[in-house]
């Protein structure tokens, strides 16, 4: 169960997902609130930092030193700087560069070739006045929650993510 939609909260399911498919276990994910976002064909995956203090920033440039040095930025910093959100998403996005993580396109792209279900709430749809048709068309179904939990229920392992 998918239910965030920032980009760091969106590595967690896919890296799962594609991970499970690939030790051929049959993967169905269902994406829910803001995680149904991550289906969207037009996103803009943002980090947020506020509330987050287990979220040590490093420094994706400079030498050694100084991109080991985990910044534990305050939240009121974090709340009250303006744009804040938008250095740590550029930052964040330059340490996947770096490292060579996967994107979330990338990632995407594997959790919906076949095998994948790709579950999304309808119910998240009709709240937020969404259409259906901003998605992406690998969407399995459209469906809710007793839906899916009549598909979990049968399940080897599920994750509330």
């Amino acid at each position: 169960m998918v239910t965030k939609g920032t980009l760091d909260w969106a590595y967690p399911p896919f890296i799962i997902a594609s991970t499970a498919a690939a030790m051929d276990w049959k993967v169905s994910m269902f994406f829910t609130f803001y995680g149904l976002s991550l289906l969207k064909k037009k996103r803009d995956l943002k980090i947020s930092a506020l509330g987050n203090p287990a979220m040590p920033m490093k420094m994706p440039f400079g030498p050694d030193w100084f991109q080991n040095i985990e910044w534990n930025i305050p939240n009121l910093m974090m709340a009250g700087v303006p744009g804040f959100e938008n250095v740590a998403t550029g930052l964040m996005k330059q340490t996947i560069r770096n490292k060579g993580v996967a994107t979330i396109e990338q990632l995407r792209e594997l959790c919906a070739e076949p095998g994948f279900e790709l579950v999304a709430c309808q119910m998240t749809v009709d709240l937020f006045g969404w259409k259906k048709e901003d998605f992406i068309p690998e969407i399995s179904e459209w469906a809710g929650a007793a839906t899916y939990l009549g598909k979990v229920r049968q399940a080897d392992a599920s994750l509330f993510l």
